[in-house]
């Protein structure tokens, strides 16, 4: 047993199992559907399922950052236990939260001097956040320290790799990502935008490919562009997606064919509900670990 807490945020998009079976404690983002608040608990109070379907009967969703606050009445019982703690924050270039665990690092290492807190931007999102977190849960159980696993998850969060493409434009209309004429034309031309995350954790899309086929075959082209080892990757893959399984399965079943030596099937997992809260459905993302992320 390791004498610190790793800890991360609930948008990691694993599941509440997975997370108890690695050791990793995570602290809930809130999501409003329709004014009324929710924890995102992984799936407990309300699944992503249900989340989308609500979506796409028009209810109006938003997130909000976890506050100084809250950071300190999560990692304060851990610093009373005499347990010091790395936590890991959802991308910064996604959400404030990473600032908000620095102030409350802060004001916590007043009252508990002797204690040490770590804070990493993971600069990831959704299951890729969960692909790193995994690792670092790795890192751990090899017996490394909380500073030598503070100095791995610095020196290689930027090889993770995030892709996604969406085929249902409606949410990034809504949320005001693409204009209404821009949001008609793709739908119209059944474009299907591929996006990935850059080295400062932004969601930047990259390219507007016409056809859900193609932009399945260009996904997996992009791990095959930047996969460590290229088609000798032997790392671990993760796909999360909402309500589009077959999908997503599609995918899975391309990679495994084009990388046999992967640690283990590709896992799927659905997008939860801080990410999914942006997305809506029709959204499918994959990650792995690549070459450095270097714009």
């Amino acid at each position: 047993m390791s004498d610190y807490c790793l800890s991360c945020c609930s948008a990691v998009d694993l599941t509440p199992k997975q997370m108890e079976q690695r050791n990793i404690h995570y602290v809930c983002f809130q999501y409003t559907v329709d004014e009324e608040v929710y924890a995102d608990d992984m799936g407990v109070s309300m699944s992503s399922e249900e989340l989308f379907e609500r979506m796409a009967h028009g209810a109006k969703t938003k997130t909000s950052q976890i506050s100084v606050a809250r950071y300190i009445q999560y990692f304060e019982p851990f610093l009373k236990e005499g347990m010091d703690i790395l936590h890991v924050t959802l991308s910064s270039g996604i959400t404030g939260t990473y600032n908000s665990a620095c102030v409350a690092r802060s004001e916590l290492l007043e009252r508990y001097p002797e204690r040490k807190i770590f804070i990493v931007d993971s600069l990831a999102a959704s299951s890729g956040y969960g692909l790193l977190m995994n690792a670092l849960a790795d890192q751990r159980d090899m017996g490394k320290s909380i500073e030598e696993v503070y100095a791995w998850a610095e020196e290689n969060k930027r090889y993770l790799h995030h892709w996604f493409f969406s085929t249902d434009l409606s949410f990034y209309v809504r949320g005001g990502r693409i204009s209404r004429t821009a949001g008609a034309v793709g739908t119209m031309l059944s474009i299907c935008p591929l996006l990935n995350v850059d080295k400062e954790g932004h969601l930047i899309p990259r390219e507007k490919i016409r056809g859900k086929k193609k932009v399945i075959q260009r996904i997996v082209e992009q791990m095959e562009l930047h996969a460590q080892d290229g088609l000798d990757y032997h790392g671990k893959c993760y796909i999360s997606h909402s309500t589009c399984l077959e999908d997503a399965q599609k995918v899975a079943a391309m990679i495994e064919e084009k990388f046999p030596n992967l640690d283990g099937k590709v896992e799927i997992f659905p997008i939860g509900t801080t990410i999914g809260s942006h997305t809506g459905p029709g959204t499918v993302a994959l990650f792995f670990w690549g070459d450095l992320r270097n714009n």
